[in-house]
């Protein structure tokens, strides 16, 4: 899946008071005087690691003119114990020109944890002077981060990261996109500025439940917001809601029409409102599963969906930094999720995105904007998404109803049309797809069983429902192309267990089961290759990683992946094997129920948490192994003469 953060998880040394502030580097340029800039409340990202003695950060600011006796910052400490020391400087790079210093120890503040850290000063600080707050951790255990955002912020000064390694030293976030890499701080914060107004003091956390940089969401329909692992710890969700009680009763939630969250009273009648019409709309379709807790996961995917899915359409894979784009891949499975569990309209909306989305020649950008508004960077397009959106239209229009689902077909009919002409275009003369990215995000030089299976599955269903909408040339065309790309398939992925590449060079991959049902009809000998590959990529804790191809390593499970052997399972008559791997999923939520990403050898929920792609999945396998088994696109043979892409 999509990014990294800065944070590095580096152990350091113990340091003196001296070394802490070590001046290493150039010195800052002449100080400019700037408008009051002494607080940035947002700390959504974690953006520098600080422990020393190679690495600190700093964040210049200026002010009013007035006595300070306290600074903070917002940490997020995986060590239970160490020092945190803060300076005021008019030098970044220079400890001499230090005004004032505080100190706090982690094991004063309860170990690790996450939160804001005030550091008591008492410095005299000059009307339109640029000082710098520099924070640095010495003699932890693990790593020490300084939180904050990575947007544009108005009037911001710049932020400074000290990284010998990777800068040689001091180096100043004010130019291109690190110019939008703010840290959370604040200058003498009293009152309602105060962490304690908000509930945001740093507070001991299990240092893993900080693997993960964000545990829930509350949302209202227009406005999503993500939870930290500080907001998470001690509290749950209101049962079959978005609301969260919190450790001492209070509920948060964010109101109808509100930015941010608020915390009420138990049975505000806002909050109660939200939480009465989030179980009517669970009601509205089914939540699968066989127990109570499988019924619990399901609600709790479904309720993070409806969150991720945007009123336009669009899909945020999870709400943070680099994953909050929609991908086709992970909106088409959202897409069938919805379908499968009788939230069509939901689906629909999606599959409409998508189409308002498509490039001229028929694919996708990799990821687009939540607004539609076109691709954040320029990562390679991948092919795969010409197989799982026609994938996702089929599975829609089969749990649909029928009063509305023509009409509303016939509006994606183009968006069919230009992906698999596009895709029956451009197989070679053996039937295979070009080499492109597959889900890894990754190029291969070879074609991969990552693309190659669902362009299969699409085809397949394209030429279904080119058939119902009265366009047999389109039928008997992607029928046509949809042969020639099984028999490519068959002759160099089958015989090798369906490994990663079709030159059998870059080892097994979890993309063995979108081979199976819901995708397609299994073929002969696909539960070998199923069972062997799961065994392959099995780690010692549990779950998979996607594939052991020994030029990309993998230390986590991963949860997609995990879960798509569940779906596999569950689709071809092996509910006792599917049913292991969702315990081993349901097992390692977090605290609040949610399905991560990843999970380190740790057993920890990592990376991001919930990812939606991994809520899809998940809830496909529960619907079947609630004895629900989803549609599976037909297989049927082009009539002779019938194949316009060299059939």
């Amino acid at each position: 899946m999509p990014g990294t953060t800065h944070r590095r998880r580096r152990t350091a040394a113990a340091v003196s008071a001296l070394a802490l502030f070590l001046a290493v580097g150039p010195a800052a340029g002449p100080a400019h005087a700037a408008a009051v800039y002494d607080r940035r409340p947002a700390a959504t990202a974690g953006l520098f690691a600080v422990n020393g003695p190679d690495h600190a950060a700093a964040q210049q600011f200026s002010t009013a003119g007035r006595h300070v006796r306290s600074v903070s910052a917002f940490l997020v400490s995986a060590s239970p114990a160490g020092t945190l020391d803060a300076q005021i400087r008019t030098d970044v790079a220079d400890p001499a020109t230090a005004v004032a210093e505080g100190r706090v120890e982690l094991a004063d503040l309860g170990g690790a944890g996450e939160g804001w850290v005030d550091f008591p000063v008492d410095a005299e600080l000059a009307a339109g002077q640029d000082y710098y707050l520099v924070v640095q951790a010495s003699g932890t255990s693990g790593s020490v981060v300084w939180n904050g955002v990575r947007s544009a912020v108005p009037g911001a000064l710049p932020s400074w990261n000290y990284d010998v390694a990777y800068w040689g030293g001091w180096h100043a976030y004010d130019s291109g996109t690190l110019a939008t890499t703010h840290a959370a701080f604040g200058i003498g914060l009293t009152g309602a500025d105060a962490c304690g107004a908000s509930h945001t003091c740093y507070r001991p956390v299990p240092a893993g439940d900080l693997a993960a940089t964000t545990a829930g969401l509350l949302g209202n329909g227009t406005t999503t917001v993500a939870l930290s692992p500080l907001d998470a710890h001690g509290a749950s969700y209101v049962p079959d809601s978005n609301v969260l009680r919190l450790p001492d009763g209070d509920w948060r939630y964010l109101p109808d029409g509100a930015a941010q969250p608020v915390t009420v009273p138990a049975g505000d009648p806002g909050a109660a409102a939200q939480i009465a019409a989030s179980r009517a709309w669970l009601a509205a379709g089914t939540v699968p599963g066989r127990t109570p807790a499988e019924r619990d996961a399901a609600a709790r995917a479904l309720l993070t969906l409806r969150l991720l899915t945007q009123p336009n359409g669009a899909v945020a894979a999870a709400w943070y930094g680099a994953w909050k784009y929609s991908w086709p891949r992970d909106a088409g499975f959202t897409a069938a999720a919805f379908a499968a569990t009788g939230h069509t309209d939901e689906a629909y909306r999606i599959l409409a995105y998508n189409a308002r989305t498509q490039r001229a020649d028929g694919t996708w950008d990799a990821r687009t904007r939540l607004d539609g508004s076109g691709p954040p960077d320029s990562r390679h397009w991948q092919l795969d998404a010409n197989g799982w959106v026609p994938w996702a239209v089929w599975e829609w229009y089969e749990a649909a109803p029928g009063a509305h689902r023509e009409r509303e077909l016939r509006a994606l009919y183009p968006m069919l049309e230009k992906s698999e002409d596009h895709v029956a275009g451009s197989l070679d003369a053996g039937g295979l797809p070009p080499a492109s990215p597959d889900y890894w995000e990754i190029a291969t030089a070879a074609p991969n069983i990552g693309t190659a299976a669902p362009l299969l599955s699409g085809l397949r269903a394209a030429a279904d429902l080119a058939r119902v909408t009265g366009h047999p040339a389109d039928a008997h065309a992607w029928t046509d192309a949809a042969g020639r790309l099984s028999a490519g398939i068959a002759r160099d992925f089958a015989p090798g267990g369906y490994p990663r590449t079709a030159d059998g060079l870059h080892g097994r991959d979890a993309a063995v089961t979108f081979m199976a049902p819901p995708f397609g009809p299994a073929p002969d000998g696909l539960a070998g290759a199923v069972d062997a590959t799961y065994r392959a990529l099995l780690r010692p804790g549990g779950g998979v990683v996607p594939g052991d191809d020994p030029g990309h390593p993998w230390a986590d499970a991963w949860g997609p992946e995990t879960a798509f052997f569940a779906l596999a399972w569950s689709g071809t008559g092996r509910p006792g094997a599917a049913g292991q791997v969702v315990d081993w999923l349901l097992g390692h939520r977090n605290m609040l129920g949610e399905l991560p990403e990843q999970v380190d050898p740790a057993g920890n929920p990592a990376s991001v948490v919930p990812l939606a792609w991994t809520g899809a999945v998940t809830l496909l396998a529960l619907t079947q192994l609630d004895g629900h088994r989803l549609p599976v696109p037909p297989v049927r043979c082009a009539p002779a003469g019938h194949g316009r892409y060299g059939g």
